[in-house]
């Protein structure tokens, strides 16, 4: 299979997880000569650094926001209203 083209950055979380298991296939059935496997790699690893970076985003977001219900429920509840419990 030919490298698809364009950034990696462009990539979803759920299609660079996709790419890094098309590049295991390839790898595990012998698919890629010795020329083509460096390259592959580089790319994998790229990918690898890609899917860390927007699991970090993504477990950031949700800190901030349960953080934010948080500081809701404890002011709601310092001003006497009845505390609502978070939805989950």
């Amino acid at each position: 299979m030919a490298k698809e083209k364009g950034s990696p950055r462009d990539l979803s979380y759920r299609e660079a997880v996709a790419r890094l298991d098309e590049i295991l296939s390839q790898i595990e059935e012998g698919e890629v000569d010795i020329d083509g496997l460096s390259g592959l790699v580089a790319e994998a690893a790229e990918l690898v650094t890609l899917c860390r970076q927007k699991i970090a985003a993504a477990e950031m977001q949700v800190k901030e926001v349960t953080e934010r219900l948080e500081r809701e429920v404890a002011q709601a509840a310092s001003e006497g209203a009845p505390a609502e419990e978070p939805p989950f």
